[in-house]
This record gives structure tokens, C-alpha cells and sequence, in this order.
């Protein structure tokens, strides 16, 4: 392909992505000459053991115009990347389950402004620690309020991290339901007073699923698939894999002395080749599996204010059909943090379970400001620019995932002009 002519390339690649449009002409705003850098980049991080593979994508104006695969899914297994590769997306749930809550909040079942314990009874009398002694112990006291749901989706509720050290193999086995793991979540006392401060809260994320499942009555599961994967078209977005998806699944890599090994039991998820056999925690803060082309579909969608885009299709998807109304996606993806420092990026703050960039220090990556996005723990990381009508999806599996989704993400704001 890349002895094409380059304008060729770009138009090979949108028409290849068989989830979204082909090009019907071409994108004059897309440079083709800089979108034709993309996979050479990522062929060169694979030739030099930086990562096993990689799946990149470029939406512009709902046009795709940039999807390519790179290297290997399983390298013991020799088993090429596809652009339909399956991947554990981790931490880009995260957006799933605030676009879940909105669903709920537009149904009058719940409102953003709501104490937890509302819905969640065993969150009433939570406690603050006030402070730690020497001998490490700790005194408690009650906060100064209640924690609410949007704490929670702006992790600023003052929940911890993750989960304590009851539950210190959760997120490897799996083995506990939802509604048992956030009840021992509601009896953790909290780190800081809800609303002061910004904190990367797993444990809130999963709370947010659990009221979801309480509001709803059905399973967190269920309820994403039913009312937000279906819809879109997302037919290999699931969090426990069915059989008939398992051999499509990438495998996880960590880049020792310089090498990649297939990781093991420990990493979240447990062992990625084990597919979480057994597994019954729905894990809302980490669980999607996703292609780039279902996520696609999801980011797009909120770029279109709420609406499934036209061009998606399978069972169930609904094109045209409104989700989320525009005033909902709006409060979802601006800025909730203020001047509080947040986000893992410099010059970003939180909206409600997505980053959002804020200053300028935010574009050193090529973003707009008013740009939204999140990343996973493997590597993984997908945005939206209205600005620039933009989507990007980026997908790994582990290695040196900074070094090749840094290079990914100015590659591509430098190709949309």
C-alpha cells in the first residue's frame, strides 16, 4: 500500500473500515501526505520491539480517513494484527459508564447532584480520615458532607484508588459480584473532604456502575449492552468475552531489558490468554473490550451531540437514533475541575469521567482546546476534537506504550488542518 499514490492511501484506508463510511470525496482538510506517515511510524516501533502492534484510526468530518494495523496481535502465536482486533480497553470504559449515567439522569431516575447513599443505602455514615498517627493509626470523622454522583464522576468525591486490602486480588480474579465489592467500598473511609481536591478514583467509577445496576434494575453489563453497545453498532464491545470472539482478543506484552513478554496473572484482568474465565466482576472502572471501529461509533456519536451516527449498522444498531441529548454530552465532556489540579496530562482537567484540555499545555500533544478523551492502563487512549472534528482511537497491548501514543497523537493533530 504504501507505494500508492499517497492520496490513494488515505482513501484505501477509509474504505477498508467496513463500520463506518467510505470517502465519497476526498477530505481536503485531511492531509494526505502527513495521514501516509502514520503507518510507517507504527511499523518502526514494531520493528525496533517497542510494541507488539498496533491499530490506529482517524475519523475527520465522519469520514474515516487514516485506519491501519501494524505488527502482531500474539507474537509466540505469529498471529498478524487485524484492524478488527480485539482489545482490553481498560480505563476508556470509564465514559461508557458516565454516558450510562446520563441515559438515567435524561429519565428523571436519578439526578447528578444526588448524595450517593441516596441509592446506595450502605453509603450512609461514610467517614473521613482526619488524620494518621506514627504508629499508623488513623482517626476518623465524619465529612462535611456527603459524597455525590457527580463526585464521583469527576473523582472528586474522595474515594480512594482502588480497592483495599480485602479485596487486594479483585481485579485480577475477578471473583466477586459488583454489588459485593462496592459495599466493602462504601465502608472505606475517605482520603480528603468530597469536592476539595482531585483524585484517580477506580473504586468511584465502580460505585457509579453499581447505581446504574440499582436505578436500572438489571445488570451493569446488560444495561451497556442493551442501551449504548447495541445501538452504536458495537458488536465486539463485551466485558466477558464470548467463545466465538476469543481468537480475535490481542495479547498484553511487558517490555523487560528491553524485550516483550507475554504478561501474566498479575496484570488487571488477570492473564489476558485466560480471557477472564470464571470472572463475574463486571468491573465498570476497567472491563470493555473494544475494536477501534466500535470506538469510533461511541466517540463519534458524542461529536454528533447525542445521535448514533448514520452509518453504522448489525444487530440492534439503530442509525440516527437520538442517546444523549446535546445538553447532556455538553455537561459530560466540559471542564468540572476548575482550578483544581487534575488530569494526567499537563494543561487538562476532568468533566465527567473524561479528560478534557483546558490551556494551552494541553495542545502540546496537538489537541484543541475543548478536546475530550480518555486512556487505559495497556496503552491505549481515544479522543475527541470538535475543533477539528476529529476522532482518534489508538490501541495496544502493552510495551512502551508512552513513547508510541505520544508519537501517535502528534502524528496525528499535525495531519488535520
Amino acid at each position: 500500500m504504501l507505494r500508492y499514490p499517497l492520496l490513494l492511501v488515505a482513501l484505501a484506508s477509509a474504505s477498508a473500515f467496513a463500520a463506518g463510511p467510505a470517502a465519497t470525496a476526498p477530505d481536503t482538510a485531511a492531509d494526505p501526505a502527513r495521514l501516509a506517515r502514520i503507518a510507517p511510524r507504527m511499523k518502526a516501533f514494531v520493528d525496533q520491539g517497542a510494541v507488539a502492534g498496533t491499530v490506529t484510526l482517524l475519523m475527520h468530518n465522519g469520514q474515516v480517513v487514516h485506519h491501519e494495523a501494524a505488527g502482531m496481535a500474539d507474537i509466540e502465536a505469529r498471529k498478524p494484527m487485524a484492524k478488527d482486533s480485539i482489545f482490553q480497553i481498560m480505563s476508556m470504559t470509564k465514559p461508557t459508564v458516565a454516558t450510562c449515567i446520563m441515559m438515567l439522569v435524561e429519565e428523571g431516575r436519578i439526578a447528578l447532584t444526588d448524595p450517593v447513599e441516596k441509592h446506595l443505602p450502605e453509603f450512609r455514615g461514610q467517614l473521613l480520615v482526619s488524620s494518621k498517627g506514627a504508629d499508623g493509626s488513623v482517626t476518623l470523622k465524619k465529612p462535611a458532607r456527603p459524597i455525590t454522583i457527580r463526585d464521583l464522576l469527576t473523582h472528586t468525591s474522595g474515594l480512594a484508588g482502588n480497592p483495599p486490602e480485602g479485596l487486594k486480588e479483585l481485579y485480577q480474579k475477578m471473583d466477586r459480584p459488583l454489588r459485593e465489592a462496592v459495599l466493602v467500598y462504601s465502608q472505606t473511609p475517605l482520603i480528603f473532604e468530597p469536592g476539595t481536591r482531585w483524585s484517580y478514583s477506580n473504586m468511584g467509577i465502580a460505585t457509579l456502575g453499581r447505581i446504574i445496576e440499582v436505578a436500572a434494575d438489571q445488570p451493569f453489563e446488560q444495561f451497556l449492552a442493551n442501551r449504548l453497545t447495541a445501538p452504536l453498532g458495537m458488536k465486539d464491545s463485551f466485558i466477558f468475552p464470548p467463545e466465538d470472539k476469543k481468537a480475535r482478543i490481542a495479547a498484553l506484552y511487558d517490555r523487560r531489558d528491553g524485550k516483550l513478554t507475554k504478561a501474566g496473572a498479575t496484570k488487571l484482568g488477570g492473564d489476558a490468554m485466560q480471557y477472564r474465565k470464571g470472572a463475574v466482576y463486571s468491573a465498570p472502572e476497567f472491563g470493555l473490550y473494544s475494536t477501534a471501529s466500535d470506538l469510533a461509533a461511541f466517540y463519534e456519536m458524542t461529536r454528533l451531540g447525542g445521535v448514533v451516527p448514520t452509518w453504522v449498522k448489525g444487530a440492534g444498531a439503530t442509525p440516527g437514533k437520538r442517546l444523549l441529548s446535546p445538553a447532556s454530552v455538553s455537561v459530560m465532556t466540559k471542564l468540572h475541575t476548575g482550578d483544581i489540579q487534575a488530569g494526567h496530562n499537563p494543561g487538562t482537567g476532568f468533566g465527567l469521567a473524561w479528560e478534557v484540555v483546558k490551556s494551552e499545555q494541553g495542545e502540546l500533544n496537538l489537541w484543541s482546546v475543548g478536546s475530550y478523551g480518555h486512556g487505559g492502563a495497556f496503552g491505549t487512549h481515544g479522543w475527541v476534537d470538535p475543533a477539528k472534528s476529529l476522532v482518534g482511537v489508538f490501541l495496544i497491548q502493552g510495551g512502551d506504550a508512552t513513547t508510541v501514543k505520544y508519537a501517535f497523537l502528534n502524528l496525528a493533530g499535525s495531519s488535520i488542518q
